[in-house]
């Protein structure tokens, strides 16, 4: 197994060359950038129950609603830091590998993102 490490972003993210095997296929984030996710995702559990408070105290409407589009902005950041980091690290490693499916499956997923 070889093992590389890059600089991206700010964030060092760590190859190998199994870690997209079919079968066994995960993610390889570096430490930081997981809790930079954590955090994230930590915000938006947190604006999710104020949405949720928000509607039980019968909040004006277009105040519960911008609270929404909110979270999906943040939601979105969350996904495209993943997508990136996947598209760096995993597709690019399955293309060396000759596996092209990765771009169907990637076009699918994509597909499902910006709906």
């Amino acid at each position: 197994m070889d093992i590389e490490t890059k600089e991206e972003q700010g964030a060092t993210v760590t190859h190998t060359d199994d870690c997209c095997a079919a079968g066994e296929r995960r993610s390889h984030h570096s430490a930081k950038v997981k809790d930079n996710l954590v955090s994230r995702l930590n915000r938006i559990e947190g604006q999710i129950r104020g949405v949720k408070g928000m509607i039980e105290k019968d909040t004006y409407c277009d105040d519960v609603l911008n609270q929404i589009a909110a979270i999906q902005s943040a939601l979105n950041s969350v996904g495209k830091i993943l997508l990136e980091g996947h598209m760096r690290s995993c597709v690019v490693e399955r293309i060396e590998q000759g596996d092209t499916e990765v771009i169907d499956e990637l076009m699918k997923t994509m597909g499902k993102l910006i709906k």
